[in-house]
């Protein structure tokens, strides 16, 4: 916890942007019937009924002191996803920083090693290299700022029916870009001394 909390106390470095990343289901629902738009006085309607069409995932890889964030939609959440959403934020996203500062949960494909199930070990090491992790602690996620950035997505894009992956990605893809306009920041306020007085249970305790 104090690992991280610290890693929020620095200031932004372009050759070590901070990243925070997180990730969240989404069920695809389609329509049995065509909806019945909105008209004057009344509301848009649609059918109690619905399909499901699977289970989509969506990467949220959030800066929380540039203001971007960046949303990838798949349709499985596996090693090879994830490892290559981190290559294309190491190569697209932040081809020239010297290491890319992540944040994440300890969800068992998010580590190195998913890297080298999806490339070659030279490039899965070249990717590795690039990066400064910082695990947040087990029952701990509050303490990743994407996973915030994750509800508001959730808020303000994912609440409705959603049919396929195509339409779940043209969403995202919007949102993002909306929000991204407004170079929305995330302030961090909650500090280590701050843990160390709210969370005093979670500190061994010492005699003397």
């Amino acid at each position: 916890m104090e690992d991280v909390l610290e890693v929020y106390t620095r200031p932004y470095d372009p050759c070590r942007p901070l990243v925070c990343m997180d990730e969240t289901p989404k069920q695809l629902i389609g329509e049995t019937r065509q909806a019945l738009p909105m008209v004057a006085g009344q509301a848009a309607r649609r059918d109690y009924e619905y399909v499901r069409n699977g289970v989509a995932n969506v990467f949220m890889f959030f800066e929380p002191l540039a203001g971007r964030r960046r949303v990838k939609v798949t349709p499985r959440r596996t090693r090879v996803e994830w490892a290559e959403s981190v290559r294309e934020l190491v190569d697209r996203i932040h081809p020239k920083a010297e290491k890319i500062v992540l944040v994440m949960d300890q969800l068992n494909t998010h580590h190195p090693g998913s890297l080298y199930e999806a490339f070659p070990p030279a490039e899965a090491k070249r990717i590795a290299d690039r990066l400064e992790i910082h695990y947040t602690p087990k029952h701990g996620s509050w303490l990743n700022m994407a996973e915030i950035e994750l509800a508001v997505l959730s808020r303000q894009c994912l609440d409705r029916r959603i049919a396929d992956i195509r339409e779940l990605d043209r969403h995202a893809t919007r949102w993002e870009a909306e929000r991204n306009i407004k170079h929305q920041k995330a302030r961090w306020r909650f500090t280590t001394a701050d843990a160390r007085i709210k969370l005093r249970r979670l500190y061994p305790l010492l005699d003397g």
